[in-house]
């Protein structure tokens, strides 16, 4: 067993693209979503694009973030040291856990991508944190809060949404988030949900806004926060279980994967892909695995 510390942003990616090279059986990543991000697309750089789980080393995860929502999603305890020991026994029972991935263009993402005002907040917190904030609910709500309504363009549209099966195209969308399970993230011990239906076993899910107004926008963060069912507004896009999405914009708006911040663009693709990645996960009660 070797025991690598990561240096800096993308090591962990070169450290699982390794690991994967050299045939290692199981690589246990310990950090917050983004770390696991990188692992998992280090994991997958050199993998078949049909149902690349047999093909690359198995998953462990022990959460050291702030959301850790993957993490939480497959069963995982909040805390790791629990965690640890949850993972453990998911090692030697071999409780493993078959799941899809989405991409966005080259980048996978295992739980959610968006491009837009979140992806926005999402860069605002990052550069919070680097001036020493501490992550944390409280600053989530507050970026959000004011990314949303001083931060950016509410008046004016960008982005379209074609799905890759076919269909009309949809215009007029402020904000576009594409998950691959549910929840979409959590505040302190909540669900947030977006689109509750999404699941790691299923396609794609889409929610696109067609408005940022104030009232609507709230009633839609309440919804999200206090409902299961998430928002319902007639003013939103909602897809479910697709095998991708196209997305263009009359303008680069920011992109977010897994809530780590990665530029904007202009054009992007959204695919799911089924049978993706092999992970040590709780198995759900009653389900042996």
């Amino acid at each position: 067993m070797a025991v690598v510390t990561t240096e800096g942003r993308g090591h962990a990616t070169e450290l699982a693209r390794k690991a994967a090279a050299d045939g290692v059986d199981v690589v246990i990543a310990l950090g917050g979503d983004g770390t696991i991000n990188e692992v998992v697309n280090g994991l997958l750089a050199d993998a078949p694009t049909e149902r690349p789980a047999a093909s690359v080393p198995a998953l462990g995860i022990v959460p050291g973030g702030s959301a850790n929502v993957l993490a939480r999603t497959l069963g995982l305890p909040r805390d790791p040291v629990e965690a640890t020991g949850a993972l453990l026994a998911a090692l030697r029972d071999d409780t493993v856990r078959v799941i899809g991935l989405g991409r966005l263009d080259e980048r996978w993402f295992t739980f959610s991508a968006g491009m837009g005002v979140d992806a926005e907040v999402v860069q605002l917190v990052e550069a919070r944190r680097v001036a020493g904030a501490r992550s944390s609910p409280a600053l989530w709500v507050r970026t959000a809060t004011r990314g949303i309504l001083f931060g950016t363009d509410r008046r004016k549209p960008s982005m379209t949404v074609r799905e890759l099966e076919g269909g009309d195209a949809v215009a007029g969308l402020f904000l576009v988030i594409v998950s691959n399970t549910a929840p979409w993230t959590y505040l302190g011990r909540r669900a947030v949900n977006l689109s509750p239906a999404a699941s790691f076993d299923t396609g794609l899910d889409l929610v696109g806004f067609r408005t940022l107004r104030t009232v609507p926008t709230l009633l839609a963060a309440g919804q999200m926060i206090w409902s299961a069912g998430g928002p319902t507004s007639r003013r939103a896009l909602r897809l479910a279980d697709r095998s991708g999405f196209e997305v263009t914009a009359s303008r680069p708006v920011a992109c977010q994967v897994d809530g780590d911040y990665v530029g904007t663009l202009d054009h992007a693709v959204f695919r799911s892909v089924p049978a993706a990645l092999r992970v040590h996960a709780v198995p759900p009660a009653g389900d042996p695995m």
